[in-house]
């Protein structure tokens, strides 16, 4: 029998993957805009996701969805643990979304909107970092029910995450605007990209030293032989990665910066799911354990594989058709 529950999860974590880079970038660009006090700056800033950044929550729309149809417990559990910081997460995005409309209708109110474009993206991205760290931590289950208490998840490591997204995602809009920019804009973002990338560093550092102590299965995966030969590469990858991010920001190569970072994400993804593998519950419920009927998976998974090519092909259209750069001068997002 085909073993649905990977399937499953394998399509849910190219969704989350997915929604990290194309929302990551996106929402990189409000919490850029503090670094940039040029109006019409500001407004390239915007144009530049104008086409393609509602899209991109699709990405989170189909993981929760798959995470219903594929897993309830996971569902039921996790957003249960996580109610508050989900909340405000989405309330965030929701300000984000209002104030990318209003900005461009606003004269002098613009500034206001500003601020509330700069708060909704910087909030939003804070509390996926949250929501990330306090996943990590793990969730107390019993009896297949969420049985901690409602500010479990508030701890200094899920701060740290959050922080930890923010800059991530702060280096995502960097790249992009590396590459859909030009001219001011693009050269303040040549000399901004340095700083993001020393401070996410630092981030990936805490986060790793940090995991294997909460949880001991963690470290012995990453830590004994002969898997530490194995898994040796990825913090190899990791700095060589970030030192051709450096090398591209320094010679002025516009494509590089973003293809390093997504490659940077890539490689620290693939780090936090060997972390966590087989738990879809850190740290002891499993894919199967989570796992709906087969029956209902099945039924589920026919609809994902009409509707997934769909998607994936609008994406792609979507960003190929405006993949041009944007300029101060060129027309935009009205």
């Amino acid at each position: 029998m085909i073993d649905l529950a990977i399937i499953w999860a394998s399509i849910i974590a190219l969704g989350v993957l997915i929604y990290i880079v194309l929302d990551g970038f996106d929402l990189g660009i409000g919490i850029l805009f503090p670094f940039i006090k040029n109006h019409k700056h500001r407004d390239v800033m915007m144009n530049s996701v104008a086409p393609v950044w509602d899209g991109n929550e699709t990405w989170m729309v189909l993981g929760g969805a798959g995470l219903f149809a594929a897993f309830p417990l996971v569902y039921a559990t996790v957003l249960s643990a996580l109610y508050i910081p989900i909340i405000l997460m989405l309330v965030s995005l929701i300000f984000r979304g209002v104030a990318f409309e209003f900005r461009f209708k606003a004269h002098r109110s613009k500034y206001l909107w500003d601020w509330a474009f700069i708060w909704g993206s910087t909030l939003a991205s804070f509390f996926q970092g949250v929501i990330l760290g306090a996943y990590i931590q793990g969730i107390h289950v019993v009896n297949n029910a969420y049985a901690g208490g409602p500010l479990d998840w508030l701890t200094p490591f899920s701060l740290f995450t959050g922080v930890g997204v923010v800059m991530m995602y702060a280096a995502l809009g960097c790249a992009w605007l590396i590459l859909k920019t030009k001219e001011d804009l693009q050269q303040s973002m040549y000399h901004l990209m340095p700083k993001l990338l020393i401070g996410l560093l630092v981030i990936f550092v805490g986060v790793s030293l940090y995991t294997p102590f909460i949880h001991p299965e963690i470290a012995s995966r990453w830590f004994t032989m002969p898997n530490l030969l194995y898994l040796s590469p990825v913090p190899v990858l990791v700095l060589l990665f970030s030192w051709l991010i450096l090398r591209a920001c320094r010679t002025q190569c516009d494509k590089q910066p973003f293809l390093y970072i997504l490659c940077l994400v890539l490689i620290t993804y693939a780090g936090f799911l060997i972390s966590l593998w087989p738990n879809i519950i850190p740290p002891s419920v499993t894919l199967w354990q989570a796992a709906a009927p087969h029956s209902s998976q099945l039924f589920a998974l026919i609809g994902v594989g009409i509707l997934l090519p769909i998607i994936i092909a609008y994406t792609i259209l979507t960003y190929w058709v405006f993949k041009n750069k944007v300029g101060v001068d060129d027309e935009g997002y009205h």
